[in-house]
């Protein structure tokens, strides 16, 4: 079945949003993330865990704990970031119990086409070429906290 439009374009969001605002060695915290982009944190929990399970999100518990990338951002595709979150075949939206000749043979290979497809454009793209993507719109990662050591 097509991609989950709304699930997808979440989770792209969510990977973009840890990789522009978590700095070396910080990490983002869910609420801040969900803050962001307008969500429920409950909302968004479920999707984070499937990222952190892929591999493609680290987190950390505790107070200082948060998200940040599971590897380096020109390493993680799109279509990873989309396949983690993309239901079970359990899951999936039932088929109706006797589809048309039409249904079979003409739209259900044509929407297995298009979405063979969307997936080959999402494979070519990473997170790096979001984040590029954002510093063309002009927009500016937050600065690092400046280390301080006092001793």
């Amino acid at each position: 079945m097509l991609l989950r439009r709304d699930r997808a374009m979440t989770a792209v969001s969510i990977v973009l949003d840890v990789a522009f605002h978590a700095g070396r060695g910080t990490t983002v915290p869910a609420g801040d993330i969900a803050d962001r982009l307008g969500e429920a944190r409950r909302g968004i929990e479920p999707v984070l865990q499937a990222l952190s399970r892929a591999g493609i999100l680290g987190s950390t518990r505790g107070p200082r704990g948060g998200y940040r990338l599971g590897r380096a951002a020109r390493d993680i595709t799109l279509a990873e970031v989309v396949s983690a979150t993309r239901p079970s075949d359990a899951e999936e939206e039932p088929v109706a119990t006797s589809p048309s000749a039409l249904q079979t043979k003409v739209v259900q290979p044509l929407w297995a086409e298009l979405e063979g497809s969307l997936l080959e454009t999402l494979a070519s793209r990473t997170v790096a070429e979001l984040l590029r993507r954002a510093a063309v719109e002009g927009l500016e990662r937050p600065a690092p906290e400046a280390l301080n050591f006092a001793i």
